[in-house]
């Protein structure tokens, strides 16, 4: 069994074969256990060096809404100059890596016909459960999230296909799209169309015959928007993969590009890591709300803010919120924070951005893709079939992983290096399909958090 010592600060050894923790040394009940430099959570009990640590002797030390102190903590960087990548230039300035035609239905209510749609003529459809008997703020963040995709630049086209009864109809989801390039977007209404089928493959036909004319030309790399997601942790999560992803964030950054950092409830335990970090006062009291507003969430259905790792994290040596966190934030490098989203809001200010949104894998990658990220890097260490409608590269923790599940996994952040890692993010956006692209595996989820009539 080889262990390793992660930080010298740390009273736990990580077995490098499955992820779980051992004592370095002897702990006495109530201490804190260190993992990462930073504590984990508290013993249970006296716990001896070389046992076992985990949820039968470890618990967590999470509670509700703190109050923290801005301590400013940089690291230095060197603006990199960005290199140039291959990409499809739109109207509006932005860039898009891929030229899909997308099919955004308004509500649940025609997804069969989406997925029809999508059959016949080669369009993806990415369909949903929402747009009707919602109401209020329950409502604005699905249109918000659908107007994100509409106007997604990896997009080449996109029909957006009501019913027209909905409370999202089309006249409604105008009202928050706003400006729109007509040539790429187009509307159909079922209701209104004696033979929606033929009237939506008309539609989509002209859209694209309209996209064949887009052709790739080479932009600064610091147009790229990258998401940044873990799904399926495990003990090893924190120390290959996302520290990996980690590098590539600092890298891309230093060039002028954009990360986007999500899954707030797993930032819990390592906030503070994350406000120190923040580019000035602003950013850091925007990321205190979006912490404890979070908690809060929790807290009104009464449930607890550690709820948290899921029963596949603790098999693969996660015990703790606290641990899950620490290996969860180091995707997000060592780069300054330069702003914090909302929830359905698109990322614009370079470095590393913030987005309000749970960990839950679907609402998260949909989050990420709404929030403009043109492809993400998932990281796992328990695997994942799912894909995002933007390419999305799965990382694993390990090479039993890459080797067992090939068709999911596209990188083995156990075995692969920096530059491996750069040149298949550099390819991805060139046109290269990721292992979901190929499987066909796009989906979509959106938050709910309301009245459903």
């Amino acid at each position: 069994m080889e262990l390793m010592l992660i930080h010298p600060d740390d009273n736990v050894k990580v077995n490098l074969d499955n992820g779980h923790k051992y004592a370095a040394y002897n702990i006495r009940k109530g201490e804190n256990i260190i993992k990462y430099g930073y504590p984990i959570g508290v013993a249970k009990e006296d716990i001896e060096v070389g046992e076992h640590i985990h949820s039968h002797n470890l618990k967590t030390a999470l509670s509700g809404e703190k109050e923290y102190t801005y301590t400013p903590l940089f690291h230095n960087f060197i603006e990199e100059t960005p290199i140039t990548i291959s990409a499809y230039q739109r109207k509006n300035g932005d860039i898009g890596i891929r030229n899909d035609i997308w099919i955004i239905p308004t509500v649940g209510c025609i997804n069969g016909i989406a997925n029809s749609l999508a059959k016949k003529t080669g369009a993806f459809a990415f369909t949903h459960p929402y747009g009707c008997s919602q109401l209020g703020d329950d409502l604005l963040v699905t249109q918000k999230i659908l107007c994100s995709l509409i106007k997604h630049p990896n997009a080449g086209g996109v029909l957006v296909l009501g019913l027209g009864c909905e409370n999202n109809n089309i006249a409604e989801l105008k009202k928050i799209l706003g400006e729109y390039d007509e040539e790429r977007i187009k509307f159909l209404n079922a209701q209104d169309s004696k033979d929606e089928i033929t009237e939506g493959i008309r539609i989509i036909t002209e859209l694209q015959s309209y996209a064949e004319n887009d052709i790739r030309t080479e932009v600064s790399l610091s147009k790229l928007r990258i998401g940044l997601k873990c799904g399926g942790s495990d003990g090893l999560s924190g120390i290959t993969a996302n520290p990996l992803v980690g590098r590539i964030t600092d890298n891309i950054t230093a060039m002028g590009a954009t990360c986007v950092l999500t899954e707030v409830p797993e930032m819990f335990g390592a906030e503070q890591i994350l406000m120190n970090r923040c580019v000035n006062e602003t950013v850091f009291n925007n990321t205190v709300k979006l912490i404890n507003n979070y908690k809060r969430y929790f807290i009104s259905y009464n449930q607890p803010v550690s709820e948290n790792p899921s029963p596949g994290n603790k098999e693969g040596g996660i015990t703790t919120l606290e641990e899950k966190s620490l290996g969860c934030v180091q995707k997000g490098g060592k780069a300054p924070v330069t702003a914090v989203l909302d929830y359905g809001d698109i990322a614009k200010t370079a470095g590393l951005n913030l987005l309000n949104g749970p960990g839950n894998d679907m609402v998260a990658v949909t989050n990420l893709a709404a929030a403009g990220c043109h492809l993400i890097l998932f990281t796992t260490g328990r695997g994942t079939p799912l894909g995002a409608p933007v390419p999305t590269i799965k990382i694993s923790t390990n090479t039993n992983l890459a080797e067992k599940k090939s068709s999911w996994i596209d990188f083995d952040a156990q075995a692969g290096s920096d530059k491996a890692l750069f040149d298949l993010i550099k390819e991805t956006v060139c046109g290269k399909e990721t292992r979901n692209e190929k499987s066909g595996y796009r989906e979509i989820a959106i938050f709910k958090d309301g009245v459903t009539l």
